[in-house]
């Protein structure tokens, strides 16, 4: 699902290159931080299911790892938007990874098992600024859903 995705995430570091100001990479794990913490909770599954897909995805060692996910911890932390991390990520990567990108973000959300309406909203919010169709989005989420065998409701937004 995931591979071209994968392969540009590839295409821009490896373990041992240096996190720079403006490095997508950060502005990805910014937006997973902060759907993580669009319901009020981290929950540890979350958290997991982050780490796993950005070292899978940039083939980190721990330690290139922990660094980048403090990195962007840190930008999410300081950020006031979501724009700042969308502008920066669109620069980068093209309509089908910023598809894929959606994807990554509703694995997050549904790594409890659970997806609620600010985590909805959240992905919205990101995916329009992406420039990521509602239809896509939508998509992506059933297809999560369907793969991890999680019970869809309606979709309040998906006419947006």
């Amino acid at each position: 699902m995931l591979e071209r995705f994968r392969a540009f995430l590839e295409s821009l570091a490896s373990s041992t290159a240096p996190i720079e100001k403006g490095d997508p990479r950060v502005a990805v794990i910014a937006l997973c931080v902060q759907v993580m913490e669009a319901d009020g909770t981290v929950l540890a599954a979350e958290r997991r299911k982050m780490r796993e897909i950005i070292e899978e995805q940039y083939q980190l060692d721990d330690e290139g790892l922990d660094a980048l996910i403090e990195a962007g911890e840190s930008a999410e932390s300081e950020a006031i938007d979501f724009y700042k991390f969308t502008a920066e990520i669109k620069r980068h990567l093209s309509e089908e990874q910023r598809i894929e990108l959606v994807g990554t973000l509703w694995e997050i959300v549904y790594a409890d098992g659970v997806r609620n309406e600010m985590e909805d909203h959240v992905i919205w919010r990101i995916a329009d600024l992406l420039g990521v169709s509602g239809r896509d989005r939508v998509l992506k989420r059933q297809e999560v859903a369907a793969r991890i065998d999680v019970e869809e409701e309606n979709d309040p937004q998906q006419e947006n």
